[in-house]
């Protein structure tokens, strides 16, 4: 009987400690980016989990590099709780850490968006790039 109730005990006291980890579970995305036009520079992603705040430098919820590869390249963007997200992606060749673009702001270096492309007046909205995650995420991304 003992050994019993002291089961059951340490079963509610396991619940009470795993439970709540299960609530606010940490989540990577995996994000493949596909042709990388060479070896030079990085490749960077942005996460954007806001419309107020998508594509504005201000407004990154996060951001991870990786150095480029000519062909496919993988980032991963841990500890993101289940959300909505969306993401920025360049490839930022000469390394200088940021995305040149030409007097017109039309980038000069290869950008792309998670399930959206780049408008002919301008970048796709939030909710065109939006994905939801609730585990574990890959998405695929092409410059």
């Amino acid at each position: 009987m003992l050994i019993k109730a002291m089961n059951n005990k340490m079963a509610v006291a396991i619940s009470l400690v795993i439970f709540p980890m299960l609530a606010f579970a940490q989540n990577t995305i995996s994000v493949h980016v596909h042709n990388v036009a060479s070896k030079k520079g990085k490749v960077n992603v942005a996460v954007y989990n806001s419309h107020d705040t998508f594509l504005s430098f201000d407004g990154v919820l996060t951001t991870n590099s990786v150095y480029a590869n000519e062909g496919i390249v993988t980032l991963k963007i841990p500890n993101l709780p289940a959300g909505e997200y969306a993401l920025a992606v360049f490839h930022d060749e000469n390394d200088n850490g940021k995305l040149d673009t030409n007097w017109l702001g039309i980038p000069k270096e290869k950008v792309a968006f998670s399930n959206a492309e780049m408008r002919t007046f301008g970048p796709p909205k939030y909710k065109d790039c939006a994905f939801h995650i609730s585990s574990d995420y890959e998405i695929n991304i092409t410059l």
